[in-house]
């Protein structure tokens, strides 16, 4: 799991897991959890001088919980774009015109965008058909076919993202625990 240091008001340095933000204002001085959702882990509630070691320990292990229960949060997008005018979904684009072969028959495909987790995403098309053979039941067959593609690719997507995230907790909560039992 990622980690970056962070010094706060009062001079001192912590490893903070990424998922984890520093809030210092006049009125409040804490760690908040940003993992499906938020949690804020206040300084003061953990000693009355305001140790922030104990309420980092305490965002982390929720950190870590979340991280076991809940799926990742992916970036993919949900929605067409807005200036998107053809009203496919997200990932999808076409009918594109291609020319193909010797004879330089035109034919229409649609682009699917599979998006692929740690690499880069892979481009696919669907035949739909030449121009004299394009009909809007081989477009709409076509189009279900590219839904079907894409959301296959999504899930597979969004359940490898969470599992290296689980991954990289495990490994963090490995390191806590030997660190906990070195002491």
């Amino acid at each position: 799991m990622k980690t970056r240091k962070v010094i706060i008001y009062s001079g001192k340095t912590f490893t903070v897991p990424q998922g984890i933000q520093r809030i210092d204002t006049p009125s409040t001085h804490g760690w908040q959890v940003r993992y499906q959702g938020t949690k804020f882990f206040s300084d003061s509630s953990f000693d009355e001088a305001g140790d922030a070691t104990q309420s980092l320990a305490a965002a982390t292990r929720e950190l870590l919980n979340r991280i076991a229960t809940m799926p990742a949060p992916v970036v993919l997008k949900r929605s067409p774009s807005s200036h998107k005018s053809s009203g496919l979904p997200p990932g999808i684009s076409g009918p594109i015109v291609v020319s193909r072969g010797e004879e330089r028959v035109l034919s229409a495909v649609l682009s699917v965008l599979l998006p692929r987790f740690g690499s880069t995403p892979l481009l696919k098309s669907i035949y739909i058909g030449t121009e004299n053979t394009y009909t809007q039941a081989k477009y709409r067959a076509a189009l279900a076919a590219a839904k079907t593609l894409r959301a296959e690719a999504v899930a597979i997507y969004e359940a490898a993202a969470t599992k290296a995230r689980r991954r990289s907790a495990n490994a963090m909560r490995k390191e806590l625990a030997s660190a906990r039992s070195t002491r």
